[in-house]
């Protein structure tokens, strides 16, 4: 050991004060300076790096809280001890502080306990482990917070905190070998993110795909409706809209044995060219004829449609003969050949119809009395060229919008009737409208072959005013397709011309 050199004589104080405070770098280096002066042994190397420290330390977890270790501002600084030495008075004892004559031999750093301190947590990001040697590891990051030093020695000397040094191309680099492999492979940051951003549009294509598809889908469906054959289509003609909705509809097939029914011949072929058509129509058979043709709602778009040569709509001897201003009888005097008094209905005076016209006012005139509407008598009923020759008078505009000319009245057939509505005694044309009887026989007349023929709004087709007494018969099936098609006049439902007025 060499001989310890005498202290330094205290300077003056207010050349201490004047003089500029050591900076961290200076006490660093007179630490260990006075630690050989005083002869104390040097302490042990510290690890070769901070790296390798990290690399045989124990993991991060375990190791003791910054906040644990003791505060920087409780080391005492070198000029501080310094100060204190100077400024003790004489005489004294005052510890000698052992020298080196070599005082250009390079200074070691201040010395550090081998525990690793853990670095202050850095908030949001997470510290990565420390991977398994040979790999590079990067230096985690360090929180500029300082870090407690180990003091040795008479004097406490504080580390300085380590600075956080800027991102660079290499410590990027090394951050970028450090992160966790898979398969040898190392994983790029964000292509988690590019991935989920891809399998996103692409499910988003499909969902569109399928909307586009599923609704033009729907659109077509909803605008071609189900295929319908021939004989469906006919059928729904004939039963009205509410067949119509129930054809269309989809239903279990039928297990019972089917009823056999007449062929329908095909809308677009000539009904007359079936035999069993012009069997009826030789007969006279008029529901025969049309339940041969395939139904009214058939046999009237035939005729309609000019596809029914062999039905003539101005042959009086039949029920769909049509009457009007512009439809005159042929001859002008035509009579029926047979007339009846319709049973269990009063005749006012005395009129009498066609056969299948009187069954028909009969059934009516029962049903109405048995559903509560009230009874209802017949009026007037055929008429015969001479008796329409009276009626008519001397005529005139103001007279023809009520009444025909003669050989223009529908009386003249024997399948038109005039009724009124009795209760005690029997009302007058005109009461009929505003009577239950009325309002009845407009909602129930179709179902006994009687249809009303003339009605409000039809004037300029019909030629006549309203007439809600004034009854027609058409028979049953014709009646029913009138009634179902929503007609309210025969000029339309067989798609002739109107007829307002006579022609002369």
């Amino acid at each position: 050991m060499r001989r310890p050199e005498p202290l330094p004589k205290p300077m003056p104080a207010s050349r201490e004060t004047s003089a500029p405070a050591p900076t961290d770098a200076e006490a660093l280096d007179e630490a260990p300076r006075r630690r050989r002066r005083a002869g104390m042994p040097a302490p042990e190397s510290p690890p070769s790096s901070p790296v390798s420290a990290r690399r045989t330390a124990a993991p991060v977890r375990e190791a003791v809280p910054v906040r644990e270790a003791a505060p920087v501002r409780e080391a005492v600084p070198v000029r501080e001890a310094v100060a204190v030495r100077e400024a003790a008075p004489a005489g004294t004892p005052v510890p000698a502080v052992p020298s080196t004559s070599d005082d250009s031999a390079p200074l070691a750093p201040a010395p550090v306990a081998p525990a690793p301190v853990a670095p202050a947590p850095v908030a949001p990001a997470p510290v990565a482990p420390a991977p398994v040697a040979p790999a590079p590891v990067a230096p985690a990051p360090v929180a500029p917070a300082p870090v407690a030093p180990v003091l040795r020695g008479p004097a406490s000397v504080a580390a300085p905190a380590r600075r956080q040094e800027p991102a660079t191309p290499a410590r990027r680099a090394a951050r970028a070998a450090s992160m966790p492999t898979h398969d040898g492979a190392t994983l790029v940051r964000h292509a988690r993110a590019r991935r989920a951003r891809w399998i996103g549009a692409i499910f988003a294509c499909v969902a569109a795909g399928a909307l586009v598809f599923g609704g033009a889908a729907a659109v077509t469906a909803a605008v071609t409706g189900p295929v319908l054959s021939g004989a469906e289509d006919q059928r729904l003609d004939e039963s009205g809209p509410a067949v119509a909705e129930a054809a269309a509809s989809p239903s279990p097939s039928p297990t019972a044995t089917p009823v056999a029914t007449p062929l329908a011949a095909p809308a677009a072929v000539d009904i007359c060219a079936n035999p069993a058509v012009s069997a009826a129509l030789a007969a006279g058979d008029d529901e025969g004829a049309m339940t041969a043709a395939g139904g009214a709602a058939v046999f009237r778009d035939a005729v309609a449609g000019g596809r029914a040569p062999c039905v003539a709509l101005d042959d009086p001897s039949h029920d769909w003969v049509i009457v009007n201003k512009l439809r005159p009888f042929s001859p002008v005097d035509w009579e029926p050949a047979s007339l009846a008094l319709p049973s269990g209905v009063q005749s006012l005076e005395g009129g009498r119809l066609r056969p299948e016209a009187a069954t028909g006012l009969s059934a009516m005139a029962a049903a109405a009395v048995a559903e509560g509407a009230g009874e209802i008598a017949l009026d007037s009923g055929y008429r015969s060229y001479a008796t329409q020759q009276t009626n008519y008078g001397d005529g005139g505009p103001s007279v023809e919008a009520s009444v025909a000319r003669p050989g223009y009245s529908e009386h003249q057939s024997g399948l038109a009737a005039d009724v009124v509505a009795c209760s005690g005694g029997c009302g007058t044309l005109d009461d009929l409208a505003a009577s239950p009887q009325g309002a009845w026989i407009a909602a129930n007349a179709w179902r006994y072959g009687w249809i009303v023929r003339y009605e409000s709004g039809k004037t300029d087709v019909t030629g006549y005013i309203p007439e809600p007494w004034h009854l027609r018969y058409v028979g049953t099936q014709l009646a029913a397709a009138y009634h179902a098609g929503g007609w309210h006049s025969l000029e339309e439902f067989f798609g002739l011309s109107a007829a307002p007025d006579y022609a002369g």
